[in-house]
């Protein structure tokens, strides 16, 4: 297949998209949390509260959860397909574009108006531009890269299934990981729990087990592993609120997170269930191209914006007027830059690895003869 036609295969992936809207409705719940409360509570990273919306944004930080749970399911589906060669690069194509985008965005403003509380070096944004920087020790830019640290590791356990042909067993893989992430909690083991990602397991599994739901109907095991991850993750955060509450200086209702969390599985068992009805039959494709870029510009640039305007703006003009430019940011970004070097840089990363596989089989057919 060249590489021509792989990539028009790529683009012939199912698309689900109910996803679309969740990922962006998750996407928009950690902007309110961190623009209305976390930013202000947290080490003051910004001098403007904005106390209208904290009593239910409050929750906000619940919607990286959602986003797990989603990524279960997608990058299952993803690489269900038993190519290592595909799921590979369309994990770089997803991930990096935008990253290198946002991150140099990021450190050219923390550059020009976050002293004295912001602060990078080059040699920071050098490292953070691999999306490696936890693996090195170096700060990130932006805080918000620590969940794209978590996502990493889920793709790693997920590649090494592909690199021993073992995908189409995923649902074996997903029970040993499930029974080791409740044992680790149990019995914990700092590189086990590391490896496993124990604090967020629950939430990949849930989404992968959702996923098979959807493309294979529903088995008892799948639902005793629906059950058992809902009730571990109300357990895990719940377990939480405390160390939440110091975090962010508010009261929690662990009734609330339960349900929230409740809500995720319910939401995603609709999904696989294939019973959204309307939200399943729109086109949410905008939304969902929205949300990674969002997700990675908001936080550190809004609050450099906060601490250098809170002064001059209307505290509601200023926080929706960020809302609103975070979205126009965030889709230009996707449009003007992210789409036209992604599409580039899948062109040129289908025509290395198949030049690599022609020159692999040349030598191995050398050394037969």
């Amino acid at each position: 297949m060249t590489a021509y036609n792989e990539k028009q295969s790529d683009k012939k992936l199912i698309r689900i998209n109910e996803l679309d809207l969740l990922r962006f409705f998750a996407a928009l719940a950690v902007v309110f949390h961190h623009f209305s409360l976390d930013g202000f509570a947290i080490d003051s990273m910004t001098i403007m509260p904005y106390l209208s919306l904290a009593s239910v944004s409050k929750y906000g930080y619940l919607g990286v959860e959602l986003f797990f749970m989603i990524s279960g399911f997608v990058i299952l589906m993803t690489a269900s397909s038993g190519s290592l060669k595909k799921f590979t690069i369309s994990r770089l194509v997803r991930l990096y574009p935008a990253f290198w985008v946002c991150c140099t965005i990021t450190f050219a403003i923390t550059l020009a108006i976050g002293a004295p509380e912001y602060s990078a070096t080059l040699r920071q944004y050098l490292i953070n531009m691999t999306m490696l920087s936890e693996f090195f020790d170096v700060p990130p830019v932006d805080g918000v890269y620590w969940s794209l640290f978590i996502e990493l590791r889920f793709y790693g356990l997920v590649t090494i299934l592909l690199i021993f042909g073992r995908i189409q067993q995923a649902e074996f893989f997903i029970v040993f990981w499930l029974i080791a992430a409740i044992m680790l909690e149990i019995f914990p083991n700092y590189w086990l729990r590391y490896f496993f990602i124990v604090d967020y397991a629950t939430f990949f599994i849930a989404g992968m087990t959702c996923f098979l739901i959807w493309a294979k109907g529903v088995t008892w095991i799948r639902g005793i592993v629906i059950t058992v991850t809902w009730c571990y993750a109300i357990y895990l955060m719940t377990d939480e609120i405390h160390q939440v509450e110091i975090l962010i200086k508010n009261d929690l209702n662990p009734y609330v997170i339960a349900a929230i969390v409740s809500s995720f599985f319910v939401i995603m068992l609709l999904v696989s269930f294939k019973h959204t009805s309307i939200p399943g039959h729109s086109n949410w494709i905008w939304a969902g191209a929205l949300t990674y870029p969002l997700y990675l510009i908001h936080q550190n640039i809004g609050f450099m914006i906060y601490n250098a305007t809170y002064t001059v703006f209307n505290p509601h003009v200023l926080f929706w007027g960020l809302v609103i430019g975070i979205l126009v940011l965030s889709h230009a970004i996707h449009i003007l830059i992210e789409k036209p070097l992604a599409r580039i840089m899948r062109s040129n990363l289908y025509k290395l690895a198949n030049n690599l596989e022609n020159l692999t089989r040349y030598i191995t057919s050398n050394q037969k003869h």
